[in-house]
């Protein structure tokens, strides 16, 4: 069912709809109109000159949020993208029709306004209007400000009227592009060359994850929407292109949570003659420039745990084994059986399946008793092979990869590997990994390796958790203007 609301009899819906059949009566369409505005609401606001009130003459528009009725003057303010300016209107000024029209405005209405600058006696800068023009009517009423988006479930349903009246969700929301544009600014800086690589593809690789099918018409063919970016930015490095970058979505056809949701947005970055150290040193100045350029600030309050995170201090590094051994009290752990590790992951509330591997029951473990904890930036190092097929082995532990998940707020962030490239080592581990359906290893991929691929370092940012992080929002909706939801009944 629709989530428009089909009763047209309430008493606000109906006086709007009358005054729209009145202005065009009159040979007045505001949706025939246009105004073009010379400045956003900030931008004008900052041309008013100290001491130099009506100098300065401007031209905005947006939708009227406040009215406050003085007899015959009013105060008014419009929203746009920057945020809200004020309105002054006076009778005299405007003259009597046009000050009549006025008062026939509904808040939610678009207008544009003419005048100049001035400085009210509480310090407001304010557009003095000598013309305006309604170039949009909103026939619904706004929800109110305090009380209108009480349901949680309309706020992400209806999030154009979460934006008009909820400034931290448009705040929230509005960060989210500065953050993504200056992370790309700071990639291009450094000679990285941002790609687009296909979303429809034959075989769902470069992570272990179910993938949404799709069927082609014209060639005949089913295809997956991709669940990764990786093996196809790999194909650059074997192609040339030394420092590469993408920023587009994955999709993932599995639950739903706080921390999920099917379709999210991924940065994958790699670097010729890098590995995961370099990465280290790359997410982290990443970081520290997201946080003094945009946040303006270098430590941000964790809202769940009531921290301080402070990005500018040391970063923590441990090794995956060295905190499974802290966790669980037993520095043999890896040298435990099957039913040890059952027994003992029951031993700290966690239910582990018979059918389990091992490393898998090792790693539910890390997830929900150690990962939550990690608030501090900390890169934990050293994962066990099996989770992580397209990483080179360790050199002083053949049993783990060189690779590092950076952990922040207790929610893993940025995953990074030294890329495995030698071909004949990856064709095991897809092999290992892929089991009896060998349809499912990228061919293309290993013959693509078999021509050459440099050392590298590569490293997947979730953009979502990224914004979570840095603006303290409670859930992956919060930062997603259109997230998936149930269709309403």
């Amino acid at each position: 069912m629709s989530d428009i609301p089909t009763d047209i009899s309430h008493d606000q819906h109906a006086v709007r709809r009358q005054k729209l059949a009145d202005l065009r009566a009159a040979g007045t369409d505001p949706f025939r109109a246009n105004f073009a505005p010379t400045h956003f609401s900030a931008d004008a606001i900052k041309l008013h000159v100290e001491g130099q009130d009506n100098a300065v003459t401007v031209g905005v528009a947006g939708r009227l949020v406040v009215i406050r009725d003085m007899g015959k003057s009013q105060f008014a303010k419009i929203l746009d993208q920057q945020g809200q300016i004020q309105l002054y209107l006076k009778k005299d000024v405007i003259g009597d029709e046009a000050y009549a029209a006025w008062k026939k405005l509904d808040l939610g209405d678009f207008l544009g306004a003419e005048g100049t600058l001035f400085k009210t006696k509480s310090g407001e800068i304010t557009v003095r209007v000598t013309r305006f023009v309604l170039v949009a009517k909103a026939l619904r009423p706004l929800p109110e400000k305090w009380h209108g988006l009480t349901d949680p479930e309309q706020v992400y349903r209806q999030r154009h009227l979460d934006l008009i009246v909820n400034e931290e969700s448009r705040h929230r929301l509005m960060l989210r592009p500065r953050i993504v544009s200056h992370i790309r600014r700071f990639l291009e800086e450094r000679q990285f060359i941002e790609v687009e690589t296909p979303v429809l593809q034959t075989i769902a690789g470069g992570a272990a994850a179910k993938p949404f099918t799709t069927h082609h018409n014209a060639l005949g063919m089913d295809f997956f929407l991709r669940i990764s970016l990786e093996l196809y930015l790999k194909r650059l490095l074997v192609g040339g292109y030394d420092r590469v970058f993408e920023i587009g979505r994955n999709f993932r056809n599995e639950g739903i949570s706080r921390k999920h949701n099917p379709e999210f947005t991924m940065l994958e970055v790699y670097q010729a003659y890098s590995d995961y150290r370099g990465m280290m040193t790359l997410v982290r100045d990443l970081f520290q420039s997201l946080c003094r350029d945009v946040l303006g600030a270098m430590k941000i309050k964790h809202a769940a745990s009531g921290q301080e995170i402070d990005f500018g201090g040391e970063w923590r590094e441990v090794r995956y084994k060295d905190v499974i051994r802290t966790t669980t009290g037993d520095a043999d752990w890896f040298s435990r059986s099957k039913a040890e590790k059952i027994a003992g992951a029951e031993k700290l509330g966690l239910k582990a399946e018979p059918h389990w591997e091992e490393f898998e029951i090792t790693n539910e473990i890390f997830s929900k008793k150690i990962e939550p904890t990690l608030i501090q930036p900390t890169f934990v190092t050293h994962l066990p092979r099996q989770l992580v097929p397209l990483a080179k082995l360790s050199i002083d532990d053949p049993d783990t990869v060189e690779v590092f998940e950076l952990c922040i707020g207790g929610m893993e962030i940025a995953p990074a590997y030294s890329e495995q490239n030698d071909p004949d080592a990856q064709r095991q581990m897809f092999e290992a990994q892929a089991g009896e359906e060998q349809q499912n290893i990228d061919q293309d991929f290993l013959l693509a390796l078999e021509h050459g691929m440099p050392p590298a370092g590569g490293m997947g940012i979730g953009i979502d958790r990224l914004v979570i992080l840095l603006t303290g929002a409670e859930s992956i909706r919060d930062v997603i203007l259109f997230p998936q939801l149930r269709s309403g009944a």
